[in-house]
């Protein structure tokens, strides 16, 4: 009986160690597709009916959106902390009780924080992608679409890492679960 629990305890370690590295790795990749996110279109602006129009460079980057700087530090702020607890919980081999319980709370903030960066995010992109005739806004991924595209994926990603997280969480509450039978 001690062995099988002993090899539940190191799939369930691996599992864990797989789910951070994927975390790790998913909001790495978000931070990065939305900070290297710009685009520049010649737009043509019509001062006077009697003129031609006057075409202008107009630049899209993320920096211009504060919902998309929330996601971009959101997402660095999530991988640094994957990373570091990927490190933890290498080191811990005994499988303190201490740290297991700062890790499960801290993914639960991770998860929390990546889940309302991308909601807020997309809700922007949303009305970038549509617009809203109501307050007069045009839409604008018509024009920047390269850009609106990789704002997208890094969204998608980053909501892909919120699940590892999700999964973090499910699978530690399963081991608590687990040992109070």
């Amino acid at each position: 009986m001690e062995i099988q629990k002993s090899n539940i305890g190191s799939k369930q370690r691996m599992v864990n160690l797989f789910l951070r590295l994927m975390a790790f790795v998913l909001t790495l990749v978000a931070a990065i597709l939305l900070g290297v996110d710009k685009q520049t279109k010649v737009v043509p602006l019509k001062i006077s009916p009697n003129l031609p129009p006057l075409n202008v460079p107009v630049p899209a980057k993320w920096q211009y959106l504060s919902a998309f700087v929330y996601s971009f530090v959101t997402d660095v702020i999530a991988s640094s902390y994957a990373a570091i607890s990927l490190i933890f919980l290498i080191a811990n081999r005994n499988g303190k009780k201490g740290l297991e319980l700062i890790l499960i709370i801290l993914d639960l903030v991770m998860m929390a924080l990546l889940a309302s960066s991308a909601g807020a995010a997309m809700a922007v992109g949303l009305i970038a992608y549509r617009g809203n005739s109501h307050v007069g806004w045009n839409k604008v991924c018509n024009i920047f679409d390269h850009f609106c595209e990789q704002a997208r994926a890094s969204f998608a990603v980053s909501l892909v890492g919120s699940l590892a997280f999700l999964l973090l969480i499910v699978l530690a509450a399963l081991s608590l679960h687990k040992r109070s039978k």
